[in-house]
């Protein structure tokens, strides 16, 4: 089957979602010229990492920056993914990736279970509960969010639940350029998968991005790949590419289960 995906690889302005907005629909119009199936966004890209200012941010999925999103995704006859702040609960913010269809409705919603402590998420945030997948016309799909990455147990859980491609929103720093590319390529080569990450550029504070969005297939080939710049970046997939790979190196059959 095949999927074009657009990468919306941008410099997120911490604590201004209306600047962020708009680039995000400047980035959904350039997807839908190029006919791309689905736009990816980088991790809380209407905000940033404007983490003590949670409480203003987040809302229900059913509101806000939510329910635009999946206008635009409706307008666009798009999908479109990326995380934003949600209101999990009383006084619970989560980084949550809804996951928005051509009709506008949300057809799965994925809060992060792994907070990262080098950006204080624990101090503000809530860690989802549950992992999710979902059904789409190119096979089904897993959700994970940036530091999710170090913990391969998630993914391949998701590939025993028949996942062919993990999508991964994220804000992923220097001078950890080397693991983010090691981590994607070891996470599609392990669990035989398509491996799709947005991530965003710029600087926040201190901190610097360094974008290199990409999407890596089952065999750990690059299929593209950014640089440290704003840009969207546009491939085609064919996910029949995974029940290739599977048949060719049977890891799933091989595993030995009654041992580990």
């Amino acid at each position: 089957m095949q999927l074009k995906i657009a990468l919306g690889q941008m410099d997120v302005q911490v604590g201004k979602p209306e600047q962020n907005w708009q680039t995000v629909v400047e980035m959904a119009q350039d997807a839908a010229a190029h006919r791309a199936d689905i736009l990816v966004l980088p991790e809380l890209w209407s905000t940033g990492y404007d983490l003590a200012n949670a409480a203003a941010h987040a809302i229900p999925l059913d509101q806000g920056i939510f329910t635009r999103t999946a206008a635009l995704a409706r307008d666009h006859r798009l999908h479109i993914l990326g995380s934003c702040l949600s209101l999990l609960g009383e006084n619970q913010f989560g980084n949550t990736a809804a996951w928005f269809d051509p009709q506008g409705k949300i057809a799965a919603a994925y809060s992060k279970i792994h907070l990262f402590r080098l950006m204080a998420e624990e101090q503000f945030l809530t860690a989802g509960n549950h992992l999710t997948t979902l059904d789409t016309p190119w096979g089904k799909a897993g959700v994970a969010i940036c530091y999710d990455l170090r913990f391969p147990e998630q993914f391949r859980a998701y590939a025993l639940a028949g996942a062919v491609m993990t999508f991964l929103p994220s804000e992923w720093p220097h001078p950890r350029l080397a693991h983010w590319q090691t981590l994607l390529r070891g996470r599609a080569i392990e669990n035989q998968m398509f491996m799709i990450a947005c991530n965003r550029v710029g600087q926040s504070g201190e901190t610097r991005f360094f974008g290199h969005s990409c999407i890596i297939d089952p065999w750990g080939e690059i299929v593209i790949e950014g640089d440290e710049t704003p840009q969207l970046l546009v491939a085609t997939i064919d996910t029949t590419l995974v029940d290739t790979v599977r048949a060719k190196i049977p890891v799933f059959a091989d595993r030995r289960v009654d041992v580990y």
